[in-house]
């Protein structure tokens, strides 16, 4: 009893830090134990293990990052929840059963089981930014042309077994403070669908570092320059400044699998929760961090920004990638810029600045951040 009441107050300290917002408990529904559970294996590329790095190098040389929009971006609708198979509906009350598995990364989430068998990532919390930035940061990926996993607000995630503050950084707490016999309600919640396609794991997973872009090859079937100086350019846009490998991912298309590997691949940009300001939906931050690291050679660069930037480094960007980002943001009207950030619900984010609360400041700060790409001089060739 001494431990677990140690444990207690521990998961209390922890809960306090990350502000969630788990509900009290509601009531019970399923009779499944919650489980420990991998992810599932249809995510990953099957692959020899022997042949892994080479499969990778292969599908990296083909990778393409961008492809055009299959609908016209000024007819995005970015306050809706993505289309696509198994889509939530942001009035949808989805029920759930908790699955231990440990995760990467600080954020409050967890795993959960649904009826249908599918194990889905939830992030929950009014304080946690990425509930909120990872949101606007896919809609507007997407709507692009650039890859992004699907991210869906809902009203509520009723989580069967769930600890009162899941936290799968801190796994033995979950562990030890999971009850089968308790419904938690998350009010504050967003549930994730990944990208179509199958994971390309190599000797470090599946992630990717921004330097690895230079090994894309054009000849190869690979993305052009001006289409990687794009990705480049939207993510010093969002200030996607945690760029470690583990938050980018080499995916396999739907009907790119092969025995020898991966014909159709694609590198997305997969953790996209900080942005939106070096501290994540952080107008002021965003407001003051200008585009250009040096305006007059188009060179970009997050260095400023928390951990200098993990593997982004620095770039010139061609124009021929200025002008595909720049055409792409220009069809994008002050309605849509609006709709992206009330559908993220950026207001009721509990750390947020005063007049990060008015979403036509946030609307001002994008359409600020496009005129600096869009309206300037060519950049040098």
């Amino acid at each position: 009893m001494r431990d677990r009441a140690a444990a207690l107050l521990v998961a209390a300290a922890v809960a306090s830090m990350l502000g969630a917002c788990a509900a009290p408990p509601t009531g019970q529904s399923g009779d499944a134990r919650p489980s420990e559970t991998r992810p599932p294996a249809e995510e990953d590329l099957l692959v020899p293990p022997a042949l892994r790095e080479r499969v990778r190098a292969d599908a990296l040389r083909r990778a393409r990052v961008w492809l055009p929009p299959e609908r016209p971006i000024a007819e995005a609708d970015l306050a809706a929840n993505p289309p696509g198979p198994g889509a939530f509906r942001a009035d949808e009350d989805v029920d759930c059963t908790f699955q231990l598995r440990p995760s990467e990364g600080w954020s409050p989430k967890f795993d959960c089981r649904l009826a249908a068998g599918d194990v889905v990532k939830v992030k929950y919390g009014h304080n946690s930014v990425e509930v909120f930035g990872e949101v606007a940061a896919t809609r507007l990926l997407s709507a692009l042309g650039f890859g992004a996993d699907r991210w869906y607000v809902v009203r509520s995630v009723r989580c069967r077994g769930c600890p009162t503050f899941p936290y799968p950084k801190v796994k033995f707490l979950d562990a030890l403070l999971r009850d089968p016999a308790r419904v938690v309600t998350f009010t504050m919640a967003t549930i994730e669908r990944k990208m179509r396609g199958h994971a390309i794991k190599g000797a470090h997973g599946s992630g990717w570092a921004w330097p690895e872009l230079d090994k894309i090859d054009p000849a190869a079937g690979g993305s052009s320059r001006a289409e990687m100086d794009a990705l480049r350019l939207v993510a010093v846009f969002l200030n996607d400044w945690d760029s470690k490998p583990s938050n980018q991912r080499l995916v396999c298309l739907p009907g790119g699998e092969s025995p020898a590997g991966c014909s159709r691949s694609f590198a997305i940009l997969q953790d996209v929760g900080e942005t939106f300001g070096p501290r994540g939906v952080d107008l002021d931050g965003w407001r003051r961090t200008p585009i250009w690291a040096d305006a007059a050679t188009c060179r970009v660069s997050m260095k400023d920004l928390p951990y200098q930037g993990a593997t982004f480094g620095e770039a010139r960007i061609t124009e021929a990638g200025r002008r595909l980002l720049a055409d792409g943001l220009r069809q994008l009207s002050p309605a849509q810029a609006r709709a992206l950030f009330v559908g993220a619900r950026f207001p009721e984010f509990a750390r947020q600045s005063p007049a990060g609360r008015d979403v036509d400041n946030w609307v001002a700060a994008f359409e600020d951040r496009v005129r600096q790409i869009a309206d300037r001089a060519p950049c040098p060739q």
